[in-house]
């Protein structure tokens, strides 16, 4: 099969090059991956951060089955179904837009996708067209034209920069540079053609797992707010518990106008993205005038299976065991954080409920593409841990079924790396 894989297929964010090789996996149970040669791997990232509850979850393999005997897919455009009425009613109580509207697309880059579509029709329809964005520096947001326009510039998407639309950045708030970059803000608000401010709250994930505070993101969304700009919460990454809250926005007191959610809303089963619309911004798309129709949508919009297991999967969540998991691992990563933070090899130490990041010494720049990640992910590998760390960065972000057991072998592991 390895021979197959590398003659037939094209694997995401890998050098078409020797060395690259995949693993082949033959089945995942829990936290546990089983390749078909070697031993178990524990998936400490949660499969690329969407597995909220292990792999071969038996409730979330019975909601999908069930689904699958009734109703596999309907079109969505002039046809409805229960789950995904069910699902957008959950979720928008949930996080407490419950006069809002979900739309549904397929992944987080379409999410931000349609955030920033709606933002920006929003004051088309109102004939006050506004053409500005605003975002952070080092921000990902995915890898469709306009979720890299808000993006931050790098080699990810250097080939495309001429395509990209102008976007205005803004530094990472710190207790150093807060009060400039509040001025900057106020700098690109004062024109009024902003339409949104768009932000990873409180945790950039690809960047690095770099956290900022909420009493910062709280002053410069206030300030879009009071602009008549909308906030949009990209909470891809840092929804459904990954923070210690439900959302990452439940840390503020200000929220969002503009939610974008995928990753964990199945629990790692079934592609499915969401965008949460508040009423306000959905009462200017209510509208007779069909020109003024907001036209997005896919084949397999608001698919049931993936609707399903997405219920299935917050239902998990919310069950006191699993929130008490969320507590658990949130105060192991604290432990640990304390333990290593005065390492030698230990640059910074970072923890925001259930994801911990260690940034480590080098004598090159903290970037996803220092030269020491492939050392690091070899290593871990060939220890039966699956991290896949963003260059001299390397962060844990496990499953919520990950034993108290499970996860001290995976810092076990960091460990002896750090003192090798």
């Amino acid at each position: 099969m390895l021979e197959r894989d590398q003659q037939y297929v094209w694997h995401p964010f890998t050098p078409q090059m020797r060395g690259y090789e995949a693993i082949p996996i033959r089945s995942a149970k829990g936290v546990w991956l089983y390749p078909y040669e070697g031993e178990p791997i524990i998936d400490a990232i949660s499969s690329w951060w969407v597995n909220l509850h292990g792999h071969a979850n038996p409730i979330l393999n019975e909601a999908l089955s069930k689904q699958a005997i009734d109703l596999e897919h309907v079109i969505f455009a002039g046809f409805t179904h229960a789950p995904a009425v069910n699902l957008a009613e959950k979720i928008l109580k949930l996080f407490g837009l419950p006069q809002g509207k979900a739309f549904f697309s397929d992944n987080g880059s379409t999410a931000v996708e349609v955030a920033l579509k709606i933002a920006l029709q929003y004051f088309y329809n109102r004939d006050q067209p506004r053409l500005k964005i605003i975002a952070f520096e080092g921000a990902y947001h995915g890898d469709t034209f306009g979720a890299m326009s808000v993006g931050d510039r790098n080699p990810f998407n250097q080939p495309f920069f001429e395509l990209l639309f102008e976007v205005q950045f803004l530094e990472l708030p710190t207790a150093d540079n807060h009060l400039a970059v509040y001025e900057k803000m106020q700098a690109y608000l004062s024109t009024n053609d902003v339409a949104a401010f768009i932000f990873e709250p409180l945790v950039q994930g690809a960047a690095g797992m770099r956290m900022y505070g909420a009493e910062y993101l709280e002053v410069l969304m206030q300030m879009a707010k009071k602009s008549g700009a909308f906030c949009i919460a990209d909470e891809v990454m840092t929804g459904f518990g990954r923070t210690g809250a439900h959302f990452a926005s439940h840390h503020l007191t200000t929220q969002p106008d503009l939610v974008c959610l995928s990753k964990g809303l199945t629990g790692g089963y079934m592609p499915l993205g969401l965008t949460l619309v508040s009423e306000p911004i959905y009462a200017f798309f209510r509208n007779q005038d069909f020109l003024k129709t907001f036209f997005h949508g896919h084949s397999f919009t608001a698919n049931p299976l993936a609707c399903a297991v997405a219920l299935a999967s917050l239902e998990l969540l919310l069950q006191p065991q699993t929130q008490q998991a969320i507590t658990r691992i949130t105060s192991q990563n604290q432990h640990f954080a304390q333990e290593i933070a005065s390492h030698k090899r230990v640059r910074e130490v970072r923890t925001q409920g259930t994801i911990l990041a260690i940034e480590l010494q080098n004598q090159h720049q903290t970037s996803y593409f220092n030269e020491e990640r492939q050392d690091l992910y070899r290593y871990f590998l060939n220890k039966g841990v699956l991290l896949r760390p963003l260059g001299n960065v390397i962060y844990t972000i496990p499953p919520y079924c990950t034993s108290a057991d499970e996860l001290e072998k995976v810092f076990r592991t960091i460990r002896h790396y750090l003192d090798a």
